[in-house]
């Protein structure tokens, strides 16, 4: 079923708590999303991707705070540019009871800047998420798209065309930093190489 964003609040709340599977907007792609302490619904997530699980997925936060508590590493240098296309692969706290795939030691943070994506994390927690499309294809740009490759999901939340580039993943575990895929914030303004 597809939504128009102004309608679907509600609705992903509901198909999220229930254990769905969800396609949400962010300010760059549609991403696939579960709701982070769910191990069923992560499981559904990696099968509908086709995607093995020794590649781990990112958690979506709604604030600086709800990232903080997910990593014992200080995220200062995150501020600056979230909400924003960045993900930060940071130590993940040993209590973090979060099933994002193999490894257990890390965890990718990113606080979009979609107001709905932030809402919802803040309300549910943190949200397991990974971009909408099937592993090694490319991703879809439209909800409707992402509707044809994804039949089987709770919901698609519909806002438009998402045709940029994908978030900026940064390893901060290594020193200095490591880009792991370039976009749009470049890796230089954390001294990576």
């Amino acid at each position: 079923m597809i939504v128009p964003v102004d309608d679907a609040f509600g609705l992903a709340l509901d198909a999220l708590r229930r254990g769905g599977v969800v396609v949400l907007p962010t300010e760059t792609v549609y991403g696939l999303v579960a709701r982070a302490g769910d191990r069923g619904a992560i499981e559904r997530l990696f099968v509908l991707k086709n995607r093995p699980d020794s590649k781990t997925i990112s958690v979506l936060v709604g604030d600086l705070e709800q990232a903080r508590a997910l990593t014992p590493d200080d995220l200062d240098a995150c501020a600056p540019w979230w909400p924003g296309p960045l993900t930060a692969v940071v130590r993940r706290r040993a209590d973090a009871e979060l099933y994002l795939g193999a490894d257990a030691t890390t965890i990718g943070l990113r606080c979009p800047d979609h107001p709905f994506v932030r809402r919802l994390a803040l309300d549910l927690g943190p949200l397991a998420a990974t971009s909408a499309n099937r592993t090694g294809e490319p991703t879809p740009a439209s909800a409707a798209e992402v509707a044809l490759v994804f039949p089987d999901v709770a919901l698609v939340v519909d806002d438009g065309p998402r045709d940029g580039l994908p978030s900026t993943v940064i390893d901060l575990t290594t020193s200095p930093p490591t880009v792991l895929r370039a976009g749009p914030i470049p890796g230089s303004v954390f001294g990576a190489r």
